[in-house]
């Protein structure tokens, strides 16, 4: 994991934000789900350093994580509260959202108790139909939330369902929705004085969207959105290696692995590489993937297993020991996160969550 290619990805994000001319909203950035895969820890603290406005994640779990590792900057918590210790949020000094009516009286209840006026976000659903605040439905669901004495509303927000889709119609139906929701408020008892919308690929795609803070989250790890392109100039932080534990031979004829797969046309070398579907791996690999051996490619034959996967290296000169890369660069060829992801028919935010926790991670 490459801390620096971190930083300077929210740097390249700040310049990206800051060249339109206008005055550059905030970065919200979000390091739910182990920051990507990536470690929570240690990108969090990367992120407040490099000047990162605010942190995001999903739960009241995740942010305490982030507090015990010396997180000082505001952290966000985006997800829903009925599962979580709601003390934690004023013994960390948490920011959390409000998103259901449910929500916003656990909160002004547990505020009460604890004698505190706790600055919270509410979040508004224009279409996503998750979480938040039926658009058309706030005369009647938000006069409560204005009512609680204990909560003070900091911030309004919404997500895009369909932000990296650029024909689908929702993105644009979806930032009105919400315009219309910011300019009703008022009038409901609620000041909107911080407004945020947008992640990765609605801030690639549309300026009017920015608002006051932006949320990327891909971005930061250095991967754009598919199938969306950028000019902002940006470095992947992860990538994979293993090596080669066992080299084989198999007849004409024969497999490798569960099921045994992909049936040699003829004498071929194989190589065990000790990763699987335990570590991440996706069975799809199998017949589609590649690993870097020697600076070439070495296609994926056999079944991914739990602990081991064999590639094809036929024709090269391999032994035990040497290094193979499943992401990342080798000898000039190079396979990134968006590849590894088509191949196998998913994005890339799946894959790079799913990094197991026994893959030692260095930084």
């Amino acid at each position: 994991m490459d801390l620096e290619a971190i930083r300077s990805n929210l740097r390249a994000v700040i310049d990206f934000l800051s060249s339109s001319g206008r005055p550059a909203p905030g970065v919200i950035a979000v390091v739910k789900a182990n920051a990507y895969g990536h470690g929570a820890h240690q990108v969090a603290l990367a992120l407040e350093g490099a000047g990162a406005a605010m942190l995001a994640c999903a739960d009241i779990e995740e942010a305490i994580a982030l507090r015990d590792a010396g997180v000082r900057a505001p952290i966000l918590v985006f997800g829903a509260l009925s599962v979580s210790n709601l003390d934690g949020i004023f013994e960390y000094d948490l920011t959390p959202t409000i998103s259901t009516p449910g929500a916003a009286r656990a909160l002004q209840a547990a505020a009460a108790r604890h004698s505190a006026r706790l600055r919270c976000h509410l979040k508004i659903d224009t279409g996503m139909n998750r979480l938040g605040f039926r658009h058309d439905n706030l005369p009647g669901a938000l006069p409560e939330v204005a009512a609680s004495p204990n909560l003070e509303i900091g911030a309004v927000y919404t997500h895009f369902a369909t932000a990296d889709l650029p024909d689908h119609p929702a993105f644009g139906l979806q930032r009105e929705r919400f315009e219309r929701a910011l300019a009703a408020l008022p009038s409901m008892g609620i000041q909107a004085p911080v407004r945020h919308a947008a992640n990765s690929a609605a801030l690639l795609r549309d300026e009017r969207v920015w608002y006051d803070f932006v949320r990327p989250g891909l971005l930061l790890y250095g991967i754009v959105p598919p199938p969306l392109a950028a000019t902002i100039p940006l470095r992947p932080a992860l990538s994979l290696h293993s090596r080669i534990v066992a080299v084989k031979g198999v007849r004409a004829g024969e497999g490798a692995g569960y099921g045994l797969l992909n049936l040699a046309d003829g004498a071929t070398t194989l190589a065990v590489v000790p990763a699987g579907y335990a570590d991440g791996l996706d069975l799809r690999l199998a017949g589609r993937g590649h690993m870097l051996v020697r600076g070439r490619r070495a296609p994926v034959v056999g079944s991914v297993c739990m602990d081991m996967t064999t590639i094809d290296v036929t024709g090269m000169d391999v032994k035990p020991g040497d290094e193979v890369v499943i992401i990342g660069e080798q000898g000039g060829e190079s396979i990134g996160m968006r590849e590894a992801a088509a191949g196998v028919g998913t994005i890339p935010y799946e894959l790079l969550c799913r990094v197991g926790t026994r893959i030692q991670r260095i930084y």
